[in-house]
C-alpha cells in the first residue's frame, strides 16, 4: 500500500515537473552587435566578460539548466534584472549622468556583492580575486 502511494506521488510529481516544461520565461536575446558596448581596457574587459557579461550584457551564454524548469525561471529571472540593472552591451545609450551612477554601483558592488554566490557556485571562474576587485574599482575613477 506505501508502494503504491509512493508510486502515485511519484508520478503526479513527474506529471507537474513535465507541465512545468511548458512555462517558458523570456530570455535576453543574445546579441553580437556591438554598437553601443562599453570600450574597457583589455585586462577590465576580461574580468567583466569572466564575471560580468553573463547578466549584465546582451551576449549571456545560457547553461543547458536554463531551459528546465524551475532553473529557467531562477535564471531568467536574475539575467532579465541584471540588465535592467547594468547592460554594458547598450553602455553608450546611457546619459553621462547614468554612466556615473552605474560606475558608482560598479564601484560598491566589487567589493564584495557581484557576482552572486549562486552564481559563482555554478561559475567558479567567474570568482573575483581581491586584485580583479581592487582593478575595478580603480577603473570606475570612483572615490568613496
Amino acid at each position: 500500500d506505501s508502494i503504491l502511494k509512493m508510486n502515485i506521488i511519484l508520478i503526479i510529481w513527474f506529471r507537474v515537473f513535465l507541465l512545468m516544461q511548458f512555462i517558458r520565461p523570456q530570455k535576453v536575446e543574445y546579441s553580437e552587435d556591438e554598437t553601443y558596448e562599453i570600450v574597457l581596457p583589455p585586462d577590465i574587459k576580461e574580468i567583466f566578460v569572466r564575471a560580468c557579461y553573463d547578466c549584465h550584457s546582451n551576449k549571456i551564454n545560457y547553461p543547458w539548466y536554463s531551459n528546465v524548469a524551475p532553473f529557467s525561471w531562477v535564471v531568467a529571472n536574475h539575467t532579465n534584472e541584471g540588465v535592467n540593472a547594468l547592460n554594458f552591451s547598450n553602455w553608450e545609450k546611457y546619459t553621462q549622468t547614468q554612466k556615473n551612477e552605474k560606475l558608482k554601483a560598479i564601484y560598491r558592488t566589487a567589493h564584495s556583492s557581484m557576482p552572486l554566490p549562486a552564481y559563482t557556485w555554478a561559475h567558479i571562474e567567474a570568482e573575483l580575486s581581491k586584485e580583479d576587485r581592487e582593478k575595478i574599482r580603480d577603473w570606475t575613477g570612483v572615490r568613496k
